[in-house]
């Protein structure tokens, strides 16, 4: 069986993946030369470029809902295998009834806005329930994040923390009495982001910051040699001695830039994340604000590519991935706003 024919990352634009919408066919076709460019690998086995392709059990299909659905599916021909499959076995669209073509054209749309997407804007632009849109987006930002540090930052690499969570003064009476806390101001959520200058960023979420579990959260991807950059917080006061260098801007007396010494870079992400939050998002769960934080990450990290280069990427990236919608539930709403 001959190769696939590379795709050309170029190809993967708006109108183009448009061109495919209403063409399952051609859809299959892409997902398959994206994920299979040397030929259909089994799931099952792992053997590459080994099965037959089963015409008469694939196609187009009636579902429950009443939607048509195309699907193209392969036989291994390993004689201790034999088990059929397709392109989205054991991705986050396994079984999904969404037609493949709109999975593309919200990949997209996901990876190539700035701001991100909402889930409502997909349910207009797709033509889907907005349950299914909603999930749909959290699919895709599950198959954004990123697996664990593959390298250690180095260089300069700064380091802040932010308090996600709406102002007291916006929130009713009752719902703020809610989130008072212990220490007498609004329960938010804190998140704590690093940033390697010219390079990659991550963010996480983390409820309580101590000078000891800070250390540990800069020592296991941050490499020894590295600058360490921060505000005067006494947080990472501990963590300092552990590299290089560590030095710090202070805030509070109006300082933000001392030659080298700076946190802009962080605090522009941070800006870019609320601002964005706010305004495409609104509100978003506690539960789920990792997977927020996993998407606007994905962009900065490839964001000397192209769309159409990280539509292909995540469209890699959703092997090995799965989400049950059971899982993707949360109850715990942050309203976010730009501070």
């Amino acid at each position: 069986m001959p190769k696939a024919k590379p795709v050309d990352p170029n190809d993967l634009t708006t109108s183009n993946i448009a061109l495919h919408f209403p063409d399952e066919e051609a859809a299959w076709g892409l997902v398959e030369r994206l994920r299979w460019p040397d030929g259909p690998i089994c799931p099952h086995c792992g053997v590459v470029n080994n099965a037959t392709y089963l015409t008469p059990k694939s196609g187009y299909r009636r579902t429950r809902a009443g939607n048509i659905t195309y699907r193209r599916v392969w036989q291994c021909r390993e004689i201790e295998c034999t088990q059929q499959f397709s392109a989205l076995v054991r991705t986050v669209m396994e079984d999904s009834h969404i037609p493949l073509a709109k999975w593309l054209l919200a990949m997209h749309l996901l990876c190539s806005g700035k701001n991100g997407v909402s889930a409502h804007e997909l349910h207009r632009t797709l033509g889907i329930t907005y349950k299914s849109a909603w999930f749909m987006a959290h699919r895709i930002r599950y198959a954004m994040e990123m697996p664990a540090f593959e390298a250690k930052l180095t260089g300069t690499v700064e380091a802040d923390e932010t308090y996600m969570g709406g102002k007291a003064k916006n929130m009713h009476q009752d719902k703020r009495a809610e989130r008072i806390t212990e220490r007498g101001g609004v329960d938010k959520v804190l998140v704590v982001t690093l940033v390697e200058r010219g390079g990659k960023v991550r963010s996480q979420v983390m409820h309580k910051v101590t000078g000891e579990n800070i250390a540990t959260v800069l020592e296991e991807p941050i490499d020894p040699a590295a600058a360490l950059m921060t505000d005067e917080s006494a947080v990472y006061w501990q963590a300092g001695p552990r590299f290089i260098s560590h030095e710090t801007v202070n805030h509070g007396a109006g300082e933000y830039v001392r030659g080298h010494v700076y946190s802009n870079t962080v605090e522009g992400f941070f800006s870019q994340l609320k601002r964005s939050l706010d305004g495409t998002y609104h509100r978003v769960s506690e539960w789920h604000l990792p997977r927020y934080l996993a998407e606007f990450d994905y962009r900065y990290n490839n964001r000397q590519v192209r769309g159409g280069e990280r539509t292909e990427q995540t469209s890699r990236q959703t092997a090995g991935k799965r989400l049950m919608y059971r899982d993707s539930l949360g109850t715990v709403e942050v309203g976010l706003v730009s501070e």
